[in-house]
């Protein structure tokens, strides 16, 4: 989930000014217009296996991820089918993702966990999820957002870069901007905004070089050293230069 920013550049190290809660909401009308349902681009086929596939995602690309898993998921459904597939199987699976060997030990003794103590179900509860081996803060948010529809943020590289160069949520680390994000996000925009932030971050305000001209909310954004070019600003095309 974060390698592919990791390899842009380094993370945002300056904050931008705090943006006006009214150009936070106009931000998220323009994000939501633009995409009105936004999903996770991890591939996965129950709540398992997101689960699963978040874990394997740290440091990791969700392309990456997805051609990992493919086949996987393919045979295994449930935390029980990970057991029988045993660490050994997994890592055959997974050699070709960042930290495969750490990971198959994780999602190996989280799946014990899982059927052990959860009846082979995944928790809905913040605290169950973050006592799993390998489930950090991020996981269990986007487990808790994606599977059963909580407002939560999981702040990735992307979320953390969006939110101190738009001057969106500025914060020092992922979890001041998580904090930030949920004071300033209208409620109404809470389900969605950890989507659109991603793939905000990941096709738009890119690392090492965001692309103001492409961006919708670029005469919203409070970064000054923005890519000039022909930007489009709420659906009118103009330029990017001293915005």
């Amino acid at each position: 989930m974060d390698a592919a920013a990791a390899s842009q550049g380094p993370p945002e190290r300056l904050s931008s000014p705090p943006m006006k809660r009214a150009d936070v909401e106009e931000f998220f009308r323009r994000l939501s217009a633009a995409d009105p349902a936004p999903e996770t681009e991890l591939a996965y086929g129950n709540v398992y296996q997101l689960l699963v596939a978040v874990v394997l995602s740290a440091q990791a690309t969700d392309i990456g991820v997805n051609k990992a898993t493919r086949l996987l998921f393919q045979q295994v459904f449930t935390p029980a089918d990970m057991l029988e597939l045993g660490e050994e199987g997994l890592r055959g699976h997974i050699k070709t993702i960042g930290l495969f060997n750490a990971k198959a030990k994780n999602v190996i003794a989280l799946s014990r966990i899982l059927v052990e103590q959860h009846g082979g179900e995944v928790p809905r509860d913040r605290a169950a999820l973050e006592a799993l081996p390998g489930v950090g803060r991020k996981t269990a948010n986007v487990v808790l957002n994606v599977a059963f529809g909580e407002p939560t943020i999981a702040v990735d590289t992307h979320i953390f870069r969006v939110g101190n160069r738009t001057g969106l949520a500025p914060g020092k680390t992922p979890l001041d901007v998580e904090r930030g994000l949920e004071r300033k996000v209208p409620k109404h925009y809470r389900l969605h905004a950890h989507h659109w932030l991603i793939l905000h971050g990941r096709y738009v305000c890119k690392a090492r070089k965001p692309d103001c001209p492409a961006c919708i909310v670029a005469d919203l954004c409070r970064y000054k050293d923005k890519t000039p070019g022909v930007a489009v600003t709420g659906g009118v095309v103009g330029t990017s230069d001293g915005i």
